[in-house]
């Protein structure tokens, strides 16, 4: 796949989602043709705050660094990136709801990376190389190739250790899945999904992503008649924590490379409340149903609303 040479701009923009589509013709989601930077960038909105946290640099670096150390297997990149991404791109997560933003990013500051981890591999029936998905660069958060990552580490971290985030992001099967789930949006669920997902590991299950795949369904349905903030009682947002690490931007650091960095203070889930889904999700997970492989044809992920197939890259 060819990589073409990457001007990024020195702040970060917003790029409407409209105007970002029409620049992926098949030779951009391809790799062969290069995007046309500067319309780009005169068709995208400055960001009126001249904050640091809205530099392009630090997430460029970031970017670089992945593809540096992953090259020979891109799918691990996301659980090195995701926290890094997170704590870089310090926001509320009002602002992250902006697709602009991360449309921004995909097809301004790092197109190259979205080539490298998620274009199909190989070629095409017609002999054409393999392409990435639209929406890896212009799609929802749980298929975009940056919000993903951003959002896996925001619905996954525990307050300020973005451990549990590392180890859902380990899994390809939890963060396409489970990032689609509105049950992650409470925090004790979210982390026993995660501490389910490493024990399972951790005994080596045999067909793991199946099991993940399988927890996710249950734990979405019996959210349907179970309230799982009433049986596990969540503690309420710290706006004042998320503020002053937002602030701090300013003045912080650029995350470390070999050890995970520090998120904000709110967010901590009480571990009764973690305990008591944990037991639970682990009944689900011994019970719900496997992804019957002896029968024929593709299997279409149940959480695929149709705009694209099941990624696994």
């Amino acid at each position: 796949m060819t990589r073409h040479r990457i001007e990024p701009p020195e702040r970060l923009a917003l790029l409407p989602t409209p105007r970002a589509s029409a620049f992926l013709t098949h030779g951009v989601l391809a790799g062969l043709d290069a995007l046309p930077q500067v319309t780009v960038l005169r068709a995208s909105t400055t960001i009126e705050d001249d904050s640091v946290r809205w530099s392009a640099a630090p997430v460029r670096e970031l970017v670089d660094e992945a593809m540096s150390r992953f090259d020979a297997r891109r799918t691990d990149a996301d659980a090195w990136l995701a926290p890094r991404l997170h704590a870089t791109l310090r926001m509320t997560r009002a602002e992250a709801a902006n697709a602009a933003l991360w449309n921004f990013l995909a097809l301004c500051v790092a197109p190259d990376y979205v080539l490298w981890r998620h274009a199909a591999p190989g070629v095409s029936t017609d002999g054409t190389p393999g392409k990435v998905s639209g929406p890896r660069f212009v799609g929802p958060h749980h298929s975009q190739a940056f919000a993903r990552l951003w959002w896996a580490a925001e619905m996954f971290r525990n307050g300020s250790d973005y451990a549990s985030a590392e180890i859902a992001c380990l899994n390809q099967d939890m963060i396409n899945t489970a990032l689609r789930l509105d049950a992650i949006d409470h925090k004790p669920t979210a982390l026993a999904l995660v501490g389910v997902l490493k024990g399972m590991a951790d005994a080596g299950v045999t067909r793991l992503g199946d099991r993940v795949n399988a927890l996710c369904t249950a734990v979405n349905t019996a959210g349907g008649t179970l309230m799982y903030d009433v049986i596990a009682p969540d503690e309420a947002p710290d706006h004042a924590a998320l503020t002053e690490w937002i602030d701090d931007a300013e003045s912080a650091p650029a995350v470390p490379w070999n050890r995970l960095p520090e998120g904000p203070r709110d967010g901590t889930a009480r571990r009764s409340s973690c305990e008591v889904l944990s037991r639970m999700f682990e009944r689900f997970a011994a019970e719900a149903p496997l992804r019957d492989r002896t029968r024929p044809g593709d299997w279409r992920d149940p959480w695929d609303n149709g705009s694209e197939g099941r990624v696994r890259a």
